[in-house]
């Protein structure tokens, strides 16, 4: 189960909310003719009447703020008629400003939905490829059952320094989850460098430090390319970890480049699996090489594993305090991948107030029994 977790979709209300809604529109005009009719002579309230398309504009397209507008101006055409002032000087400036202004909000009403247009279909192929850059993890791999949530620190966004990827061999599954240094475009193109190398060797058979050291050289090898990088490439780094988990062995294999230690959940007991000397992070070509050593740690039937990037571990609250999650694991009673990703999340969330500095990324994986 993947979750994308970014802002809400701003747009007009439905068909049916149109409908309640511009009866507000109607009403406001009806009141307004009554107003100026039954009312003193003294006041006029007809003026009041553009506030009717205007009104409109703010929840319906051009063509029913058109159509608004044109309820409105026979509306002013019907009270000056009813006053015998059709023709006097006011009363016709008061006429021709109202249909002006109703003729603006109608074209600028039209250029906002135009503009609308472009961006939903902007916002079409960026969330394609997103979800092609970053694909959401399957439910089940194998003997493990998956849940993850990744939430982007720029809006609208749900891709940005963080990684994870998962595939499927025939000897057991392999996953990354990872962080690059930075932010922007930059930090994107990195993280779909190392997904793109990660899911074209990930099936080779070779031991887990050799495929960590093609990953490296892929990163690096990129970074020797002169022309057309953008400002800042070159300079970032990867942190990850990179996992084995085979079919046939209740452990899990772990090489640590520079990343958070995973967290082992079995029964009520938490452990962080940190090795005793983890890997320099990815990119930095030969200071790193030939230093990827596995580290292997039980992973039972029922145990829970929790893979996180620092987004997590250094979100802040308003005062500044750093998101506990060590802490927070004891809160977890539940059962299942999900549960525990929502759980997260949403506590999470509740921690920075909605508001993201970082991007963050969790995976929680299960082994499950050979019966389920």
């Amino acid at each position: 189960m993947d979750i994308r977790q970014g802002p809400p979709e701003l747009g007009r209300p439905g068909q049916q909310g149109r409908r309640a809604l511009v009866a507000i529109p109607l009403a406001l005009i009806v009141l307004i003719v009554l107003g100026d009719v039954f009312g003193p002579a003294s006041v006029r309230l007809s003026p009041l009447l553009i506030a009717a398309p205007a009104m409109t504009a703010s929840f319906a397209g051009p063509l029913l703020t058109g159509c608004i507008g044109l309820v409105a101006v026979g509306a002013q055409i019907g009270i000056n008629a009813g006053q015998d002032r059709l023709t006097a000087t006011n009363r016709m400036a008061e006429l021709f400003t109202l249909i002006l202004v109703s003729a603006l909000i109608v074209l600028f009403r039209t250029v906002l939905d135009r503009h609308a247009r472009e961006l939903t279909r902007v916002r079409a192929v960026a969330d394609v490829a997103q979800k092609v850059l970053l694909r959401p993890l399957p439910d089940r791999v194998g003997p493990l059952r998956i849940a993850s949530v990744y939430l982007a620190a720029e809006p609208g966004a749900e891709i940005g320094g963080d990684l994870y990827a998962a595939a499927r061999t025939s000897y057991g599954t392999r996953l990354i989850i990872g962080d690059v240094r930075g932010s922007g475009l930059t930090a994107v193109a990195d993280a779909s460098l190392v997904l793109g190398a990660f899911r074209a060797i990930a099936h080779w058979p070779v031991p887990l430090p050799e495929l960590v050291a093609h990953l490296d050289a892929a990163l690096s090898a990129e970074r020797t390319e002169p022309a057309d990088r953008a400002p800042g490439a070159g300079e970032s780094f990867v942190t990850a970890a990179v996992l084995e988990i085979p079919d046939d062995q209740p452990v899990v294999r772990v090489v640590n480049c520079g990343h958070p230690p995973p967290f082992l959940l079995r029964d009520a007991t938490i452990k962080a699996l940190e090795g005793p000397a983890p890997a320099l992070p990815l990119g930095l070509g030969d200071l790193a090489a030939g230093r990827y050593r596995v580290e292997d740690y039980p992973f039972e039937p029922g145990d829970l594993l929790l893979l996180y990037t620092d987004g997590v571990i250094e979100a802040r609250d308003a005062d500044g305090t750093f998101y506990p999650l060590t802490e927070r694991l004891h809160t977890w009673d539940g059962e299942g991948p999900r549960g525990f990703v929502d759980h997260l999340r949403r506590d999470l969330l509740a921690h920075i107030g909605g508001h993201q500095g970082d991007d963050a990324a969790l995976v929680v994986l299960e082994r499950r029994h050979p019966e389920s």
